[in-house]
């Protein structure tokens, strides 16, 4: 895994304006590495505790736009939280990281940092957050209509949530497997792979490329 040093005042580039004092406090007082790593398909960020003379460890994967970099990064504090006051005695994501993780979006929703429709999509996950802003839908969904305007690569993607396609449409995943979309099954899709012929489910904010898109490009 590919991982680079991040400089703490080059941080802000990372972050939304308004919100690197505070940032930077909590990893101060508690002594956190912070590493920035290039995607990762499977996680945002994650947390390691400190250990013998190694401090507590974070990364967070710096592709991501700036909104969705700092929900990543106070995630993966209030991991750090938690496990100060409880160790290793309860589940990772469980009431006290909930209380932990409320506690300190509700502190930084304060700040006026995020705009008006992240934030009220923050607000409705307090009473109950998720195991990682990916598995909220609505927060998926916001927080993506930011992504090419902030990372300003002017670059444009053929990527579309499974949700967002038609019906019986075709699309492939990143490795290159094709799939048909079916019918959707409570929060899921049953979707046919065509090499195969078995049925798998698909989270509606998983991100594909319609098969269509895929010609056009080749045109």
């Amino acid at each position: 895994m590919s991982k680079k040093e991040v400089p703490l005042n080059h941080l802000q580039s990372f972050l939304p304006e308004g919100s690197l004092d505070d940032v930077m406090e909590y990893l101060h007082n508690h002594k956190v590495h912070l590493t920035i790593t290039r995607q990762r398909k499977s996680v945002l960020g994650d947390y390691r505790n400190k250990h013998f003379d190694k401090n507590h460890r974070i990364t967070v994967n710096g592709n991501l736009n700036q909104y969705s970099f700092l929900i990543t990064l106070l995630h993966e504090i209030a991991h750090l939280l938690t496990f100060e006051l409880h160790g290793h005695r309860i589940q990772p994501h469980g009431k006290e990281w909930k209380h932990e993780y409320g506690k300190l979006l509700a502190t930084f929703l304060r700040k006026n940092i995020f705009p008006d429709e992240i934030k009220k999509a923050l607000i409705r996950t307090l009473h109950n957050p998720g195991a990682s802003s990916c598995s909220d839908i609505e927060v998926t969904r916001v927080l993506r209509k930011f992504d090419e305007s902030l990372l300003g690569t002017g670059e444009t993607s053929n990527k579309l949530f499974v949700e967002e396609l038609p019906m019986g449409e075709h699309f492939k995943t990143d490795d290159n497997r094709v799939f048909l979309k079916g019918k959707k099954r409570r929060t899921r899709f049953e979707c046919l792979e065509i090499s195969t012929g078995k049925l798998y489910l698909f989270s509606a904010i998983y991100e594909v490329e319609p098969l269509q898109s895929m010609l056009n490009s080749k045109t």
